[in-house]
């Protein structure tokens, strides 16, 4: 359904990425040192390893001194205000430190298909990405290599990345990353999956991801508010606010929902997505509760709650 988003335009000759302020005023190679040098004790993520990833030491999420990257590319799945007409330009990060047994993309993200990048590569990715057309740079499963990304992003700038920038997020995140992405980031679009302790450590492995998502999702909002569009649709700043619904999870949906009217905003630019099916692990037995897709119904219900709890902005793609 589409909603009369008018009031939530932006001239896009008005229109400059975050981040330039801060290149600028020298701000965002200070912040991308800083970033770097959080590596050697890592708290990049709400797992909280310690590890010193300087000099390549692992932990959850796998990924050591560099980033590693599965692919890159124009993408035109993304919800309509991404994609535009030329595609939004998404640099897919291997690993996660997420351990979702129902990932779609699990070479990716648990196999850690791809190949290691140095600053110079992934600003040169950022750039061929704008060269083809795209609306703009699309970060997808950022949240373990912030300080990779705010490492490559002056040389990007420097090189005339003029494009707004998407951290693309399953929401488990640290506050520190927030911190460090804080007038760079332009959308934040996070993928809020369960809001239940007990679901998310039987599915994501990670039973405080209801919690980090919840403190998260307010700082990402605190910092760039709702969503804001330009003349042609295309998303210019805010945040979009992603939920997969899940076989049986309405429990979750509806807290979900009221979370973000009561906490954030009524105006939150939502995604209600019915693409979840089964992968990964899901066919083994512990968790054949979710080796389904949802019903017509339970996706027709969740939007249903979506709007009964006063939320009215979607993008259901």
């Amino acid at each position: 359904m589409k909603t009369n988003l008018k009031s939530f335009q932006i001239r896009s000759e008005d229109f400059e990425p975050a981040y330039m302020k801060l290149f600028h005023s020298g701000e965002l190679f200070r912040r991308s040192r800083q970033a770097l040098r959080s590596l050697a004790n890592c708290k990049v993520c709400p797992r909280d390893c310690e590890v010193d990833r300087l000099n390549d030491e692992q932990a959850v999420c796998k990924t050591g001194r560099k980033a590693i990257v599965g692919s890159y590319a124009p993408h035109y799945g993304e919800e309509d205000c991404l994609r535009g007409t030329r595609g939004s330009g998404t640099i897919f990060f291997s690993l996660c430190n997420l351990k979702c047994v129902f990932c779609q993309n699990w070479d990716i993200s648990q196999d850690g298909e791809g190949i290691e990048v140095s600053p110079e590569d992934l600003a040169a990715m950022m750039l061929d990405l704008q060269t083809r057309g795209c609306h703009n740079i699309n970060f997808v499963t950022p949240e373990h290599v912030v300080p990779q990304i705010l490492e490559a992003l002056p040389l990007a700038v420097q090189m005339g990345l003029r494009l707004p920038l998407v951290y693309n997020t399953g929401a488990y995140d640290s506050m520190e990353s927030m911190q460090m992405m804080e007038g760079i980031v332009d959308i934040y679009m996070p993928d809020f999956k369960y809001w239940s302790n007990e679901r998310s450590q039987k599915y994501l492995k990670a039973k405080d991801y209801p919690e980090a998502a919840r403190a998260v999702i307010k700082e990402m909002h605190r910092q760039v508010g709702d969503l804001v569009l330009d003349e042609n649709g295309l998303a210019k700043r805010g945040g979009l606010l992603r939920h997969l619904v899940m076989p049986d999870g309405l429990e979750d949906t509806e807290n979900i929902m009221e979370f973000l009217v009561k906490e954030i905003s009524s105006d939150t630019y939502i995604n209600i997505m019915g693409q979840y099916f089964p992968a990964g692990k899901v066919s083994e037995k512990k968790y054949q509760e979710i080796n389904r897709r949802p019903h017509s119904r339970e996706l027709a219900t969740a939007e249903e709650i979506a709007r009964q709890k006063g939320l009215h902005r979607f993008d259901t793609r």
